[in-house]
């Protein structure tokens, strides 16, 4: 992949981890709220934690990888 065509895949890339993140809050702040107010039991709100948990770590990873590709392409 060249110049152009590189940037572009990260960018698709790092606006898909943007979504992940934004989605995964939502829902979370969303479950928090609605647990509450149902009087869910903690161990069922605790997987909407579990879940919030795992997208970050997930973006994490994403974003690790988008900013290594972008550092080996700067130096060629």
């Amino acid at each position: 992949m060249t110049g152009p065509d590189r940037q572009q895949a990260l960018a698709r890339e790092a606006r898909m981890v943007a979504v992940v993140l934004a989605a995964a809050m939502l829902v979370w702040m969303g479950a928090q709220w609605l647990g509450g107010r149902m009087g869910w039991e903690t161990r069922f709100v605790f997987l909407f934690d579990l879940a919030a948990m795992a997208a970050f770590v997930w973006s994490l990873a994403v974003t690790w990888r988008i900013w290594r590709r972008g550092k080996t392409g700067q130096g060629n």
